[in-house]
């Protein structure tokens, strides 16, 4: 599976729907979403370090120039030095970052082509394990690499700000309409944060009021 497709007919789509009558609107609005999924692994866990604290741009910029250096791969990026990775844009601390990321590979400490036979959980732990992944980056890859449905990452800005917009809530209780609507939503998780991540991607927090006012 290369795309996340999410269908707006489908039966979870459908449930997810009736079980929020506002969420349900902003499905009708958005329609179909397609997803590219990263299916390098490897790839995408670097692609993630790479882009913490930094502009999107700034980042795959970065990225690209690590791309064309190493290719991205792990005899790639062992065979290059610290100073040649630092002149491409990363900082000493992710560059440790990826160091630590392939030393756990090595070691066998982490098996990135077993990673889809596990739990949430479990690959949350492992991920974790390595410096400069937290949680949200886990969660991430869940969604964005495995293609898992039944991910919420409250954390995530982007999710936090289309529940605002949604729900129509002040900022400060943006974490928790996610935490209140999760056993809602469950388990069609991911469906509802690729919902509301719409809302950032089509500027509907600047465009509309809220969703009953949406065209």
């Amino acid at each position: 599976m290369d795309t996340l497709t999410i269908n707006k007919l489908d039966e979870n789509v459908q449930q997810l729907a009736q079980s929020d009558t506002v969420m349900g609107r902003l499905i009708d609005y958005v329609g179909n979403i397609e997803i590219p999924l990263r299916t390098d692994y490897l790839a995408s866990l670097i692609r993630s370090i790479t882009g913490q604290q930094i502009s999107v741009a700034a980042a795959s910029a970065v990225f690209e120039r690590l791309n064309k250096l190493t290719g991205n791969t792990q005899s790639g990026i062992t065979a290059v030095s610290d100073e040649a990775l630092h002149n491409i844009g990363l900082s000493k601390r992710k560059i440790q970052y990826i160091r630590d990321l392939l030393n756990h590979i090595e070691r066998k400490d982490l098996d990135l082509n077993k990673l889809p036979e596990l739990d949430n959980d479990t690959i949350i732990k492992q991920l974790t394990s390595v410096k400069g992944i937290g949680k949200w980056t886990a969660e991430m890859f869940l969604i964005l690499s495995l293609g898992r449905m039944d991910v919420l990452a409250i954390d995530d800005i982007g999710i936090q700000r289309g529940a605002r917009w949604l729900y129509q809530v002040d900022k400060s209780e943006r974490r928790d309409i996610l935490k209140k609507k999760e056993p809602v939503w469950s388990p069609h998780l991911t469906i509802a944060s690729c919902y509301l991540w719409e809302v950032v991607h089509l500027d509907l927090e600047r465009r509309f009021p809220n969703i009953d006012n949406v065209d």
